[in-house]
């Protein structure tokens, strides 16, 4: 029952130097003591559970898949699971969600909301995108901080975070076979995650508590998402180059010069 009350962060893991010398002022990488990255586990439940919500929205829209109850339901879990999931691989761990009793039901439970209130959640503009938006920011900043207190450097620790971020909508596109969110022109779905992230690794470097870091990464995260989809922010389309010039020409444009 320790996920109960801690969540994944705070899974015992101090470094060995630490256990050794009995102290708990060890510091990874110039960063702050890893202590100091502790989160209740009604945050990581929360994020799981949004996640889940979202994913079950996502899905219960499709009804030309003709989904039945228990495939709806395994989409928002996956949803809300994947990024959580992914984070722990890259990190070596055993993946939070099998280390408690509490994330299964959840996941659950926000799922088959969704899927039962899809009709009403659909007439509430903006909802998915606002529910999306905030499950990034939860999932960035949560993978972040874990990446860090367990000693992973500033740049990579970014990228866990951001991949922690988009892994669940990455699994939901699988599962219902659809061209994969995050790698199409659209509303700069991972870039929001980076700035996120990377702000929260930023403020630490800084020596920003690690709290109001992790704030910061939500809120930004949220703010650069919403703005994306509200003004059709995106990245430039894939582009090749037309014509490459060649050896013979640039010596040509010597030439010519001299």
């Amino acid at each position: 029952m320790r996920n109960a009350i801690y969540c994944a962060l705070s899974w015992n893991r101090k470094p060995r130097d630490a256990d050794a010398a009995g102290s708990r002022d060890t510091r990874h990488n110039g960063l702050v003591n890893p202590a100091a990255f502790f989160i209740p586990a009604w945050a990581d439940i929360l994020a799981i559970g949004i996640g889940s919500l979202q994913g079950a929205l996502f899905a219960a829209q499709f009804r030309d898949r003709r989904l039945d109850l228990l495939g709806v339901a395994i989409i928002g879990i996956a949803t809300g699971f994947g990024g959580g999931i992914l984070r722990d691989l890259l990190l070596n761990e055993l993946p939070a969600a099998m280390q408690s009793n509490w994330y299964l039901p959840a996941a659950t439970v926000a799922a088959l909301i969704g899927m039962f209130l899809e009709r009403i959640f659909s007439r509430l503009s903006g909802v998915i995108t606002v529910l999306d938006a905030l499950t990034i920011g939860l999932f960035g900043a949560i993978g972040t901080t874990k990446a860090l207190s367990l000693g992973v450097p500033p740049v990579p620790a970014v990228f866990v975070g951001a991949l922690s971020a988009v892994g669940g909508s990455i699994l939901r596109d699988l599962l219902l076979n659809l061209p994969i969110a995050i790698m199409q022109v659209g509303s700069l779905y991972a870039v929001a995650a980076l700035a996120g992230t990377s702000s929260l690794v930023v403020l630490v470097a800084f020596g920003v508590n690690v709290t109001v870091a992790a704030a910061v990464c939500v809120a930004l995260t949220f703010l650069v998402r919403v703005l994306a989809v509200l003004f059709n922010w995106s990245l430039p389309e894939q582009r090749r180059l037309e014509k490459i010039p060649t050896l013979r020409r640039f010596r040509n444009f010597r030439n010519f010069r001299r």
